[in-house]
């Protein structure tokens, strides 16, 4: 990499943006949602595979006809994962969108806002 594309690619903007409360704030914002998110689901996900696997008896439980408790639960992960799609929308639109929004002023405006 030349010297020029090395000076392009460093902007003490973002440098003092990325140093400040208030980014570190968005990054905290961010983590709590996604990562016990991202947990709930994987347990989630795992329970159904190991349930799939060694309880056969308890996953052809019939429900309702022939739907039974491993359709059931086959169906709830894609419902599991539009719900959780649905709260990091409603999360971000509230807690994270207006702080990056305040961030990307700062920036644009040089770090002087």
């Amino acid at each position: 990499m030349t010297e020029p594309d090395q000076a392009a690619r460093h902007d003490p903007i973002y440098d003092r943006l990325h140093a400040s409360s208030e980014f570190n704030e968005l990054r905290r914002r961010y983590r709590s949602f996604v990562f016990p998110a991202t947990a709930a689901f994987l347990v989630w996900y795992l329970l159904y595979v190991i349930l799939s696997n060694w309880a056969g008896g308890f996953m052809s439980t019939q429900v309702v006809g022939h739907i039974n408790v491993a359709l059931v639960f086959g169906l709830l992960q894609f419902v599991t994962t539009f719900g959780i799609a649905w709260m990091y929308a409603r999360y971000s639109a509230q807690k994270l969108d207006p702080l990056a929004r305040q961030l990307d002023a700062e920036y644009r405006a040089g770090g002087d806002a």
